[in-house]
């Protein structure tokens, strides 16, 4: 990251979390700076390595590394996870909708897929849940990414032997839609209107009104087209995942972590690095006021265009949201618009 934006954070830090506060011992040293405690633990997150490996560097043992990223870790979460990990506001919601239609898929507004990360120190009465085939146990995260590579999603803890249609019968990607408080989105294909943005999706993943995947054995010149430009669309959400581990090394590795909790911080703390490092690499982009984002206290209302009701209409919107008809429908619209 710009060096700029590493001492915004090594700030907000300094200010907003006690840790990294400068304090005086009772002799009246100082104690260790909030710069070598943010550059100790991104060296972590950056290089994969162990956390005696910055001894010399920035002149911190073992203990105080290892204690100092998992506060940093903590305190990215805390200071800009609303922010950063945010669902999409109505405004971000024109700007992928305009992109996806330039892109040949009206109403698209990211692709989605899952990612496995090696847990080498999985306790043993658990490998047989997070391990495959290889025999290795793996966490699975389950993301949308959009066309500039920003996460919008990020479902992790799955155990490795689950596999994508598992997550997504415990992931929250719908939770907005079929509750009702996600943003209006209407738009036109081939002449017909649809009420529900989709996500472009691989083989594995059903057809349902909020996916579009791609056709298997293409026969036709327009079926060919159209296959060839969504699996070359789809392929946001692998980029993501590729400039993720490509940023943070810590996650490409194997964890060396035993707890999971802090496992689960340290992959959301590289995805709101991640998201910070692609608004900061991006021209225009719009700042946001952290106010208007959603708190776990409530439901922050410039989301909502409706409010949850009874019960029947949370079954009728989840109903909506899996309707096979409507994707067969909007598929061969697509192929027209294409």
């Amino acid at each position: 990251m710009n060096k700029p934006l590493f001492l915004r954070i090594v700030h907000r830090l300094s200010t907003e979390v006690q840790y990294f506060q400068p304090s005086e011992d009772a002799t009246g040293q100082s104690s260790l700076s909030p710069l070598q405690k943010c550059t100790t633990a991104i060296r972590q997150l950056a290089y994969g390595g162990a956390a005696d490996t910055v001894d010399e560097y920035v002149r911190l043992g073992e203990t105080t590394a290892r204690k100092s990223l998992h506060h940093f870790t903590a305190g990215i979460i805390y200071l800009f996870g609303d922010e950063y990990l945010r669902r999409p506001t109505p405004d971000d919601l024109q700007r992928l909708l305009y992109v996806g239609e330039q892109r040949g898929f009206p109403g698209m507004i990211g692709s989605i897929d899952c990612m496995h990360w090696e847990w080498k120190n999985c306790p043993s009465a658990w490998k047989g849940m997070y391990s495959r085939g290889t025999g290795k146990p793996t966490i699975v995260l389950e993301a949308v990414a959009s066309y500039d590579l920003w996460i919008w999603h990020a479902f992790f803890g799955a155990p490795g032997t689950m596999n994508d249609l598992n997550i997504l019968d415990r992931s929250h990607v719908f939770d907005d839609i079929i509750n009702g408080i996600a943003p209006q989105v209407n738009f036109y294909v081939n002449g017909r209107e649809y009420n529900f943005a989709y996500y472009l999706t691989d083989g594995i993943y059903p057809e349902w009104a909020t996916f579009m995947g791609s056709i298997r054995l293409p026969q036709s010149p327009e079926h060919q087209l159209f296959a060839k430009t969504q699996e070359r669309h789809r392929k946001d959400v692998e980029r993501a995942f590729g400039v993720l581990q490509a940023r943070f090394t810590v996650i490409k590795n194997s964890s060396k972590l035993w707890n999971k909790s802090k496992i689960a911080n340290v992959m959301r703390a590289c995805i709101i690095l991640h998201n910070m490092i692609v608004e900061d690499e991006r021209d225009s982009y719009t700042q946001y006021d952290l106010d208007s984002f959603q708190h776990d206290e409530g439901v922050d209302l410039t989301f909502s265009v409706q409010m949850p009701t009874a019960l029947f209409n949370t079954i009728d919107r989840r109903a909506r949201v899996r309707e096979r008809p409507v994707n067969r429908q909007l598929k061969h619209d697509l192929i027209e618009n294409i």
